[in-house]
């Protein structure tokens, strides 16, 4: 097989030989090689033109990259530098001195309404004529000093009052306490007294309606019960029967935590069964 030439276009004066050459196909052809020539020219030229920019852009990047790295030195260097761990020193509790010099002072009693036998001679009030003759100095304690000219009057250290703790809420409902509340007579004496005091609605017992209503309620700290509510319900008139027997159950024994009565939430199931 021959070699094909983009180049030479002798093929084409062998094609249209004996034919119409100023025909517009054969300028055409004979036009072939010159494009070739520059079709792979132009070709290298972008190739040779992507192949810079990418190169420089791998340059730039490496350089960027270079600086990061610098820069992170830096910063690091900077950073290890600049963080000092101030020791500081310890702070002095000075203890307290004893006073050497005292001068004498009379304790000042705030007024207090007492009968006269129950008032000691040390609380009774001191009188402004007697003070001033006696040029004493009012104070935390009846002290006789020992330099009344440059002595100080001794003072009684105060104590600051510390909040007292928070107390539990009065209103407060348990869920579990020390000892549970109770029915009077124990739970079967409960289910008894359910059972004598519901009465079947007319409606349910006509449609065939039975099942077990789950109620809630809080037995108070006198016994008494409150907030009943339906928990799981059957149908609105087993659950109106439900709360009316609980509501009416006489007082229960309270329940009580630490030894003292507080309120407690009770849950009873009340089950409706036909006969």
């Amino acid at each position: 097989m021959s070699k094909i030439d983009l180049i030479d276009n002798g093929w084409v004066d062998l094609v249209f030989e004996g034919r119409n050459k100023e025909y517009g196909a054969y300028k055409l052809r004979k036009g072939t090689g010159k494009r070739n020539v520059w079709s792979i020219i132009i070709m290298l030229a972008i190739a040779a033109l992507l192949g810079a920019i990418i190169g420089v852009n791998a340059i730039i990047e490496a350089n960027r990259a270079g600086e990061e790295i610098s820069a992170d030195v830096e910063l690091s260097n900077i950073t290890k530098k600049e963080v000092k761990v101030e020791k500081k020193a310890p702070v002095k509790i000075e203890e307290a001195k004893p006073v050497e010099k005292v001068k004498s002072s009379v304790k000042f009693v705030p007024p207090v309404i007492k009968k006269d036998n129950e008032v000691k001679p040390e609380e009774e009030l001191k009188s402004q004529d007697d003070l001033n003759k006696t040029k004493t100095a009012i104070g935390s304690f009846d002290v006789k000093g020992n330099d009344d000219a440059g002595g100080e009057v001794l003072k009684a250290k105060e104590v600051i009052a510390q909040p007292e703790p928070p107390k539990e809420e009065e209103n407060k409902v348990f869920d579990v306490v020390e000892v549970m509340p109770s029915f009077p007579g124990g739970q079967a004496a409960l289910m008894q007294w359910l059972g004598k005091n519901i009465k079947y609605p007319v409606v349910a017992e006509e449609n065939g309606v039975q099942g077990r209503v789950v109620v809630t309620f809080v037995v108070e700290k006198d016994g008494s019960i409150t907030d009943v509510n339906v928990v799981k319900s059957v149908d609105p008139s087993l659950d109106k029967e439900a709360q009316r027997v609980v509501k009416s159950m006489p007082h229960w024994i309270p329940g009580k935590q630490n030894g003292s009565a507080v309120r407690v939430k009770y849950t009873v199931p009340v089950t409706f069964k036909l006969q």
